[in-house]
């Protein structure tokens, strides 16, 4: 089954690639589909968010698509910058977490916060699978590492002692909120699709 992995983010691609590799699936990025227009992420929530961006692919596409939505919350912000993490002030992540830390100035640490991730998987214009991942850590005192992307330099994992930026390969899919979305959808996958390939 040829299966759209509707992201741009070359860093969310690589790593669920990596979660995907040996799937009954043929993934095919968007960027093979160059002309595709990104829909908006009018949703309330990261599953509303990953649900809208399936359906919009796979309506136009034609395809089985799988979409997610994730970002990070933080508690000491109510939340914030949850879904709209990618577009938070800054224009680079560096002046995010500037943003970020100078809101969490007033507030005692440690900052709690999680990382989020929902999958949505249509076909046929109907969702035939959702997944829901989360990571619990705190915010770091300062940023770390250059091994992830997005926040996970400022993501401080516990049982590790070192944030998401220095961790990389198996180390960090093992435990990240993506890697427990993508894993329960590939079991789906695996019980549900291996006769059909």
């Amino acid at each position: 089954m040829d299966l759209v992995v509707a992201t741009t983010n070359t860093g969310k691609l690589r790593e669920i690639q990596a979660l995907l590799d040996g799937a009954p699936v043929r993934l095919c990025p968007l960027a093979d589909f160059p002309a595709m227009e990104e829909p908006e992420e009018t949703g309330a929530t990261f599953a509303e968010n990953a649900a809208l961006k399936a359906h919009a692919y796979a309506a136009r596409l034609g395809l089985p698509v799988v979409a997610e939505d994730s970002g990070l919350e933080i508690d000491a912000l109510g939340g914030e910058p949850g879904i709209h993490s990618a577009r938070y002030p800054g224009a680079t992540y560096p002046e995010k977490f500037a943003h970020l830390y100078a809101r969490l100035a007033p507030f005692p640490r440690p900052w709690t916060a999680r990382f989020v991730c929902e999958l949505a998987f249509v076909e046929e214009g109907d969702v035939r699978f959702r997944s829901r991942g989360t990571v619990e850590g705190e915010i770091a005192p300062v940023p770390k590492g250059s091994a992830g992307f997005g926040y996970d330099p400022m993501f401080l994992y516990p049982p590790y002692g070192q944030t998401l930026g220095e961790v990389s390969g198996p180390m960090k899919l093992a435990v990240v909120h993506r890697g427990k979305a993508f894993r329960a959808f590939r079991a789906w996958l695996e019980e549900t699709r291996v006769s059909r390939v």
